[in-house]
């Protein structure tokens, strides 16, 4: 059986952390483990209080943090999850699936949002356009790949904002990305704290500077005074 390592990069998640690792740690065929950033909170110590392997990263930074979770886990398959998300049932053997097509390189899962606002439909609807149109996941989405790959592609790339996009549009030069119908479920917070035009409008103002050719520190300067 392909051995998966989960890599979930944190910073201050003491509230999210809780919820995500016990369901993770029920099944004894995963390596999980947490790459902290700095956290100011308890993120840490939780996440060191389950049977998981969890470290400060070396450096700060999400892509870094994801990096050197890369770089300890043993692993096959890599699965970068974030701490607010909940992977479907069944996840692995849907994982292992999809990547027994040689033709994919890597793949993500649909996204639902928690929370009633309607306005967070077409939040998921907008998401699934574009992953499935032009095979874009985003992080939020549990982007998989074999652990060959992401060393062949040399992993994330440093930059202070928008790594997963950057990411992904490497993959897509190396093969057929998948997008698997069984959603994660990720919070609202972040649309709940700006509103979901804002946040919206944010993300799209990230990515059109990007294809504009602004550079990335001066993206990651807009996004903090957006924010």
């Amino acid at each position: 059986m392909t051995s998966i390592s989960i890599i979930i990069p944190v910073y201050n998640e003491a509230l999210a952390l809780p919820q995500t690792l016990p369901h993770l740690c029920s099944n004894p065929n995963l390596e999980i483990i947490v790459v902290d950033g700095g956290s100011t909170d308890d993120s840490l110590a939780i996440a060191q209080s389950y049977d998981v392997k969890a470290f400060l990263s070396p450096e700060p930074g999400r892509a870094a943090q994801m990096n050197a979770g890369a770089a300890l886990a043993t692993g096959e398959i890599l699965l970068f999850l974030h701490a607010d998300t909940q992977l479907p049932t069944g996840f692995e053997t849907l994982v292992r699936r999809a990547l027994q097509d040689e033709q994919v390189v890597a793949g993500a899962f649909e996204l639902a949002i928690a929370g009633s606002a309607p306005g967070l439909r077409w939040v998921e609807w907008g998401v699934k356009w574009r992953s499935h149109w032009f095979a874009l996941p985003y992080g939020d989405q549990a982007v998989f790949l074999r652990r060959e790959t992401f060393e062949a592609i040399g992993g994330f790339p440093s930059l202070p904002i928008m790594e997963d996009f950057v990411f992904v549009r490497q993959l897509q030069r190396h093969g057929k990305i998948t997008i698997l119908p069984q959603p994660v479920l990720t919070s609202a917070r972040r649309w709940q704290r700006l509103g979901i035009l804002k946040t919206t409008l944010i993300n799209q103002t990230m990515i059109m500077g990007y294809y504009a050719g602004v550079k990335p520190q001066r993206l990651a300067d807009w996004y903090r005074r957006l924010r």
